[in-house]
Order: structure tokens, then sequence, then C-alpha cells
């Protein structure tokens, strides 16, 4: 089976932290989302891959490119200019000619994807879509569905106390080529706004997929540091950390002074040197190539790639990107610092 992942998005809501990364390669305990995905993917039988790429396309075709990456076919496809998500699936088109997954990028989940392809099969749908309960879907496009779950309706973000449903759409689909069919070429086209309403009125089926399991988008700041506790706290899980049974993950090349205290959960990177009598954790993921000086304390933080501090540094509750470098003596609570700026955390 091939699955396409739509990752052209400008990650606007996310910034500072797209500024110089499309979301989809922002990393989640040191590995970009989208190559988590894959990665999943690949243990579940699928062996080929199409990126829908717009922003920043070079660092994904970089990463990845139109080759065997992780014993898999990946081709990158860059949209001329931004098509929406249906016309950015209608502009891979050529690449499926059976049933196909399609996935937005921002999304990590744990999701039982053979299952779903299962269901998909058994309904004999011509669209799957994965769905979520949330408590409030003004923020979410809404499905209402029968007993049957097949979908009958699609809201966008109701108003509190005027959603029909708190199933929402997870941005996971089962595909039918067919379907591609009468999606208009060449046209910025909302998949969930205009697709799956047509779809509706021309009599297709569209089943509804929910397995209550683990599910969120990381398309602010504020949920991708939760996403992050998630993992630690042994709600979301991923392949390679079981934070249940081990506290403290360190990758090689690790140098840590004997005075420093490491309290997990903790992940730490490649080549990573921490100073004397620093206090690392708890929830605190570093990437490689960190350095920090004497004295130095980071709590539930999350800290990207090529990260230098000095001594003395305080850090709780806050996000580093990539290359910063912190002076002695400063303190970073609720604050997502960047090379060019330094604001204060919201979610």
């Amino acid at each position: 089976m091939k699955a396409l992942f739509l990752a052209g998005g400008l990650g606007t809501r996310l910034r500072p932290l797209t500024d110089h990364l499309p979301k989809p390669m922002v990393p989640i305990m040191g590995v970009p989302l989208l190559e988590r995905t894959i990665a999943e993917l690949k243990r579940c039988g699928v062996t080929e891959v199409v990126l829908s790429t717009g922003y920043k396309s070079d660092c994904i075709e970089k990463h990845f490119g139109v080759s065997q990456k992780m014993g898999m076919t990946v081709h990158c496809v860059c949209e001329e200019k931004p098509l929406g998500t249906g016309g950015a699936i209608k502009n891979c088109e050529k690449y499926f000619d059976s049933t196909f997954l399609v996935f937005n990028s921002d999304v990590l989940c744990n999701l039982d994807l053979k299952a779903l392809v299962a269901f998909h099969r058994q309904k004999k749908a011509d669209v799957t879509i994965s769905a979520t309960r949330v408590e409030d879907p003004s923020s979410y496009g809404v499905i209402e569905y029968n007993q049957e779950d097949f979908a009958i309706s699609f809201t966008e973000k109701p108003k509190p106390g005027e959603e029909k449903s708190h199933f929402i759409n997870a941005g996971i689909y089962v595909f039918e080529p067919k379907v591609l069919e009468l999606i208009p070429a060449g046209k910025k086209i909302s998949v969930e706004k205009d697709i799956f309403p047509l779809l509706l009125k021309k009599g297709l089926k569209i089943a509804v997929y929910h397995d209550g399991r683990y599910w969120i988008d990381i398309g602010t700041p504020g949920k991708y540091m939760r996403a992050h506790k998630d993992i630690f706290d042994g709600h979301c899980s991923i392949a390679e950390n079981n934070f249940s049974s081990e506290k403290i993950y360190e990758q090689e090349g690790a140098e840590i002074s004997p005075s420093a205290k490491i309290e997990g959960p903790v992940w730490l990177g490649k080549d990573v040197h921490i100073g004397a009598n620093a206090c690392i954790g708890p929830n605190v993921v570093i990437g490689d190539g960190f350095h920090a000086g004497r004295g130095c304390s980071i709590q539930n933080s999350v800290i990207w790639n090529g990260v230098s501090l000095g001594s003395g540094v305080d850090i709780d509750h806050s996000l580093v990107t990539s290359d910063c470098q912190i002076e002695s003596g400063i303190q970073c609570v609720d604050t997502i610092y960047s090379q060019e700026s330094k604001t204060h955390f919201t979610t």
C-alpha cells in the first residue's frame, strides 16, 4: 500500500518553531515527526510514500529526497502554488491507482492503521475518515455519522453549544482512487470543506473510524509541548522509548559531570555535555550537540539541537530552538527562546 503526506502548510500557529523549519520536520523526542510517522507506516506494511510539499520544501527534500529512505520509496512533489488539502491530493494523483492512505503531517497518534484499512474495506467505503473525540470541537471540523458509521454531515469549527457531534476529523484518511476524479485539477480547494461534502451529495460512502487511541495535532507550541509530556507520562507510545520502564534515555557521546543530577523522565541526544552541579529533569528533552555550563537547571522543557548554555542558566516550562546560545545567569520560564526572539509561552 502507498501513503500520501500533506506537508505543504506554513505552520503559522507554530511560530517561531517554524520560522526556519517546516511543521512536519519539528522533532518529537529528537526525531522529525514526519520521519516517525513514515517509520510507523513501514512497520504496517506501507512500501511507498509521496510527500506533498510547499513551505520550505527544500528542508523536507534534503532529508528524504526521491530515494529509498528507511527501506521505502519516497517521492517529493512540491506545489508551485498553494493548492489546499484537496488540490494537493489531486496534484499527486498519478502515484495512486489503488487504495491509499492520506495523512495531515502535523498529527502524532497511536492509531491502529491496519485496523483502519480493514474497517474501510469491510465498509466498502469510497473514503474512510479517522475521527477522534474532543471536549471542545469549536476549533476543528466536526463529523456527524449514523449508527452504521457512515458520515451524514460535516461542520467546520462550530460555535460552542452548536456542535452536532464531539467527533472531529483526525486528519488521516483511506481513499479509493476513483474519488480523485471528482477533485478539480490546479485549483486551491479543501478536502475537508469542499470535497467531503461534495462526495456526500453525490451519494458516495464516507465511513467514520474511531478507536479512542492517542491523538494530537502539534499545531501550536502548547500542543507541541503537551505531546512530549504525554510521551513521558505514557499516554502516547513511541517505538524506541518506554518511560514507564526506563526513565533516562541517553544517546551516544554523552559527557555528564559526576556532580550533575539527572532526574527522569529525561531524553538526551547525541554528544550532550552537561557541566558540574547541573540539575536536569524531570520531563526534559535535550537535542544533539548540547552544552550546559556549571550549575544549570532545566525542568519541564524541550531543547533542540546545537544549543549552548552558560553557567547558572535556569530553564523551566520552556522551549529552546536549534543553535541558540544563552548567556550565563539567564532565566527562561514559560518562554520560547529562538535565535531571533524570546517570547512568553502561550498555549
